[in-house]
């Protein structure tokens, strides 16, 4: 794992094409964009395992 430092308006580059820019910290709370090509998914952790789950369950049936 990789761990940075940076405050608000600075960027993160992943790959050639995925970018996560701060856009704001307020105490424990950090506030951050991604910018990534159409064909790149971007989900919330929860978001993302319930898309899994429901791929797995649809594979079942």
């Amino acid at each position: 794992m990789l761990v940075l430092s940076r405050v608000v308006g600075e960027l993160i580059s992943i790959g050639d094409n995925i970018s996560v820019r701060i856009l704001a910290v307020s105490g424990s709370n950090v506030r951050f964009g991604v910018e990534a090509p159409q064909n790149v998914n971007v989900h919330r952790s929860e978001v993302y395992k319930r898309i899994q789950t429901k791929q797995a369950e649809g594979k079942v049936r």
